[in-house]
């Protein structure tokens, strides 16, 4: 098989792992072109291999991370980085793909540490955090961080859009954090900062209750409109993207940010279900949003 066949199947490869794991950017990357559209999938497929190298290492006892083992994973993974940065092919489809995005877009060697880095925080036992300014920063590190690699593959016309590919990524993880309160919890995961809980009156048996009360309401009201905040700076940015990347990303942010509505309109309620937008509507925003970024 030649190698202009071999990184063939290791983007398709990344396309099914995209579908699977990442069916929101999925949905809007089809408006992209063809080679913009396979470098994402290698970006979200590279994003995804990182949670799947940790999984293989995590005892069937009780789901808990062997440190050692995690340890070994991270610095195979570093080394197979190392490789590829320096131009050498690592033959697992991941990383070919990954590889050959690098040849074609400039995605710096640091965002890919960052991302580890922030793929750690959840492999602690019991992951909570004090202050807003702790969450704002494993925000950035598991998700504004892909923002910026994608960036680079979107392209732009000026470097202050990367500030608002930040945000856009701050914005969806804390949407993430909010949609799913209930399931987080049960994995003895709080990402709502404690000074913020206590604010309201909330503490952890609060979460454990799973009750809507008015504390909580008020407190999911506060959390909401920080994001829209964020998504309001992001939306700014989208501008200086290049015109051919600008409806994925519009439908991305778009999207994502209805889930906020969601949950506002299930009363704050995410416990008995979890918020979602349905294919069918997001396909009727398309006609409008194509409209607005032309």
């Amino acid at each position: 098989m030649s190698t202009t066949e071999n990184v063939r199947e290791a983007y398709e490869y990344c396309r099914n792992v995209t579908l699977k794991y990442a069916k929101t950017f999925y949905f809007a990357s089809i408006f992209l072109p063809k080679p913009k559209r396979n470098a994402c999938y290698a970006v979200y497929a590279f994003c995804r291999y990182i949670d799947d190298l940790i999984d293989e290492n995590v005892t069937a006892g009780g789901g808990r991370a062997d440190r050692e083992a995690i340890d070994m994973t991270i610095a195979r993974w570093r080394n197979d980085l190392d490789a590829v940065y320096a131009g050498r092919k690592i033959a697992t489809p991941v990383m070919l793909a990954w590889g050959d995005t690098l040849r074609r877009f400039n995605i710096r060697r640091s965002l890919p540490d960052e991302l580890i880095e922030g793929v750690m925080t959840d492999l602690r036992q019991s992951v909570r955090f004090d202050t807003f300014g702790q969450l704002h920063d494993y925000c950035y590190k598991v998700a504004s961080v892909v923002g910026l690699m994608t960036s680079e593959i979107f392209g732009y016309s000026d470097p202050v859009a990367l500030r608002h590919a930040v945000d856009l990524g701050i914005a969806m993880q804390l949407t993430n954090i909010l949609r799913d309160v209930s399931e987080d919890f049960g994995n003895d995961r709080i990402y709502i900062p404690n000074e913020e809980m206590a604010r309201f009156g909330l503490d952890d048996g609060a979460i454990g209750a799973r009750r809507v009360c008015e504390n909580f309401r008020r407190m999911m009201a506060f959390q909401i409109e920080r994001a829209h905040a964020y998504y309001d700076s992001a939306d700014i940015g989208i501008a200086m993207l290049e015109g051919d990347s600008r409806l994925t990303v519009t439908l991305m942010s778009h999207n994502y940010r209805r889930i906020l509505g969601v949950i506002e309109r299930n009363g704050y309620d995410v416990f008995s279900s979890r918020a979602s937008v349905p294919l069918h509507r997001k396909l009727m925003t398309i006609p409008v949003l194509w409209y607005v970024t032309r």
